[in-house]
């Protein structure tokens, strides 16, 4: 998944604007609490599932901006208590977006980034989502059973195991 969305990159001046229809680069968070026990998930209201925190860059190449904008539009949160675990890429996915109302069929490159917010703080979530909700780790797979959840739960076990 890396090197495609790399090679997507590379082929589309435009892959950052989401009237590319075939597919663009979209941004998303795997927002941990301080514990690392639960991951910030809502339930999307357009898709009408379960999902971490992100969305389209819509023409801004910075997509760690973008995911930093979108978790705290998302989660109701201030920027001030979003902290940035790693500038490194996280995790990437690419993933289709299937035909609705709202959409034509497409993908989404998705890069994520990890992020932490103490789940001590009221998240009050915004009007995308009927629900936000910090999620056990070893309940997202309750909410939502895509691979690339798995996967990036599997990623912080392995990070975060000699912290716990």
């Amino acid at each position: 998944m890396v090197n495609r969305t790399r090679q997507f990159i590379l082929d589309h001046e435009d892959c950052f604007n989401r009237e590319l229809m075939n597919g663009h680069v979209t941004g998303s968070a795997w927002v941990l609490n301080p514990g690392r026990t639960h991951t910030l998930m809502l339930h999307h209201r357009k898709l009408d599932r379960w999902f971490q925190p992100g969305g389209h860059a819509d023409g801004e190449p910075d997509i760690l901006q973008v995911v930093l904008k979108e978790v705290s539009e998302e989660s109701g949160i201030g920027l001030e208590h979003i902290t940035l675990l790693s500038n490194e890429i996280f995790d990437v996915d690419i993933h289709t977006i299937y035909p609705s109302k709202y959409d034509e069929r497409h993908e989404h490159f998705d890069i994520r980034f990890l992020l932490e917010i103490d789940d001590r703080l009221e998240i009050p979530g915004n009007s995308e989502s009927h629900q936000i909700a910090w999620i056990p780790l070893s309940q997202v797979n309750h909410f939502n059973n895509m691979r690339s959840l798995h996967r990036m739960v599997r990623k912080t076990e392995q990070r975060f195991r000699s912290v716990a």
